[in-house]
């Protein structure tokens, strides 16, 4: 790595999914370092052992590979058919987990105490608290009282020694009494005054380091130039600053970037699932008397305990919204990278909506309008950190829909029902196994044809399998809507019904079955039967193949079902409803 190499780094904690906001971080430290030649860096900080996971490391890892957000510099990542991620990363010391990297943050700890910058405490967690305690009483904000034998930049080597015999204890920073200048690339200089920082921690009991010390840490050792983040950060960056300072260290360029919000401006949080399930589990008890928490436990096959106190607000169990979910047919709000992959959205689509969400190329297209429409390539080239934004954005899923909606529209019908069956295989395995079998050339050719019926109608590839509907059940396992029977049934006089027996015997008779001769075998009837359009026999038809009057291109629904299929299901709704 050259001296002027810009280095970015995306640095999540791996105590659960992928944000969506963690996403977009990574996306614009990812597009900076590419726009300026540099290297991306991947680093997980799992210091936090209670909450930290290998399960959740690599779904992070796995989530941005597939938003297509690679790491020059990071953990190997081996993916299926072959493909690698980080196999050419430097060779750092310690290497890119944090808890891998305890005995160079220990060495730095006691460089800091020597020189006086830092020192062992021993308070237990009674005597805080009762510090705390008091500071409340007294009305005022509690702040650690450094202790009398601590002077800055003196060595206390009582203090070390007991440390060194294994006594409990903290390590604290020495803070700086004097003013720290943050220069922000994206909100200007942002100043605290003296006294302003307090001792922090730098090491737990545990014998980990904070959040603080390490990235400080880390960012020195993995030559880490420009620090990207979210502004909820801010607060945190006068004290890394004050310990670059205290360890002799450079201090990166930071740019603090708007953060995510809500349509309704509120933070958009795991919780927001939570809310969604309680509120459709309290419109369920409110709508069916007969319902009961106990009821909806087992439904849903949970504890009805915890169901009661979920509903009552008592906990936010994403486990029980989940479940609540699934039970009651609801999609919950997507808030990580992995709820957005389930439902069906691809890679692209997400990655140019992020890419709006505080920064904007400042480019016209031909029509005026403001261009929002781009790919990663082209976000590469073009980012900047001058047209990052500095108030907050908001997240709207219907507009993130329309882009997912064009991003489907664009494929080719090979492309969509390559995509769609990925997917399927991955969330929806079962209606995979009913569209595509074997996956034998004769059955990928009539999903290829299925797929490019629906794709018109889609928005994400889940929305696909709301028109594909008629191609998942048995030729006697769905139900006839009463309302498209009545209307297009039996109205004037039962005219649908006498036009789809009259139906029946040309389609039995047609050789043919494919989607141009069936479409022309529809309008030549509809033609010998003085019907103004083929809507007079196209909606019975419908009605009798699917249940409702909706369907993709009658063509392509008849192949699709095949002639035997389409024979059998015209004669059962003329048993029905005749």
């Amino acid at each position: 790595m050259s001296s002027t190499e810009v280095v970015t780094r995306f640095a999540p904690s791996p105590t659960g999914h992928l944000h969506i906001g963690g996403a977009r971080s990574a996306l614009f430290c990812w597009a900076y370092a590419k726009r300026m030649g540099g290297r991306f860096m991947l680093r997980i900080e799992d210091t936090d052992a209670a909450r930290s996971s290998d399960e959740s490391a690599r779904g992070i890892m796995e989530d941005l590979a597939w938003l297509g957000i690679e790491w020059d510099d990071g953990p190997r990542l081996d993916l299926p058919g072959g493909r690698v991620i980080g196999a050419h990363a430097r060779d750092i010391e310690g290497g890119y987990f944090q808890a891998r990297r305890v005995n160079i943050y220990n060495r730095e700890i006691e460089r800091l105490v020597q020189s006086g910058h830092a020192y062992p405490a021993f308070e237990g967690s009674e005597e805080l608290d009762a510090q705390r305690k008091a500071a409340t009483a007294a009305k005022q904000t509690y702040r650690y009282p450094r202790p009398a034998d601590i002077t800055p930049g003196v060595f206390n080597a009582d203090r070390w020694d007991r440390a060194q015999r294994g006594e409990a204890h903290v390590v604290r920073f020495v803070a700086p009494h004097e003013e720290i200048l943050v220069a922000d690339r994206v909100l200007g200089d942002v100043r605290i005054a003296p006294g302003e920082l307090d001792d922090f921690v730098l090491r737990k009991a545990d014998g980990f380091p904070t959040y603080h010390f390490a990235v400080v840490c880390d960012d020195e050792l993995m030559g880490v130039t420009h620090v990207l983040r979210a502004q909820e950060h801010l607060a945190n960056t006068p004290r890394h600053v004050a310990l670059q300072r205290a360890l002799g260290f450079r201090t990166p360029e930071y740019g603090h970037m708007p953060l995510i919000f809500n349509l309704d401006k509120s933070k958009m949080s795991k919780r927001d699932k939570a809310k969604a399930a309680r509120a459709a589990l309290k419109s369920a008890l409110q709508k069916d008397p007969s319902l009961s928490p106990v009821t909806l436990a087992a439904g849903m096959g949970a504890d009805s305990s915890q169901v009661a106190a979920f509903i009552a607000g008592e906990n936010d169990s994403l486990d029980i919204a989940a479940r609540a979910g699934a039970y009651l047919g609801i999609t919950l709000p997507e808030i990580e990278v992995a709820d957005f992959r389930a439902n069906g959205y691809v890679p692209s689509a997400i990655t140019n909506y992020l890419a709006l969400l505080g920064w904007n190329p400042g480019v016209k297209t031909p029509d005026g309008k403001d261009l929002e429409k781009f790919d990663m390539p082209y976000l590469a080239a073009h980012f900047s950190l001058e047209r990052i934004g500095k108030t907050n954005s908001v997240f709207d899923r219907v507009k993130l829909a329309s882009f997912n909606q064009d991003a489907l529209a664009a494929m080719s019908d090979a492309e969509f029902a390559q995509g769609w069956l990925a997917w399927m295989r991955t969330y929806r395995p079962q209606e995979a196994a009913r569209l595509a079998g074997d996956g034998s050339p004769a059955r990928m050719e009539r999903f290829t044809l299925l797929a490019g019926a629906v794709k018109a109608r889609a928005k994400t590839y889940a929305d696909a399998l709301r028109p594909a509907g008629f191609a998942l059940c048995d030729d006697d396992g769905y139900t006839f809507d009463p309302a498209a029977v009545k209307k297009n049934l039996h109205a004037d006089d039962g005219k649908g019904l006498s036009l789809l027996r009259a139906l029946r015997p040309a389609l039995a008779t047609l050789e043919d079955w494919s989607p141009g001769p069936i479409h022309a075998a529809i309008e030549a009837f509809a033609g010998a039967h003085a019907l103004p359009n083929i809507g007079g026999i196209a909606q019975p038809l419908r009605v009798a193949l699917a249940g409702v009057a909706v369907s993709p291109p009658l063509g392509e629904t008849l192949t699709i079902l095949g002639k035997d299929s389409t024979l059998a299901r015209i004669d059962r709704c003329l048993a029905s409803a005749g």
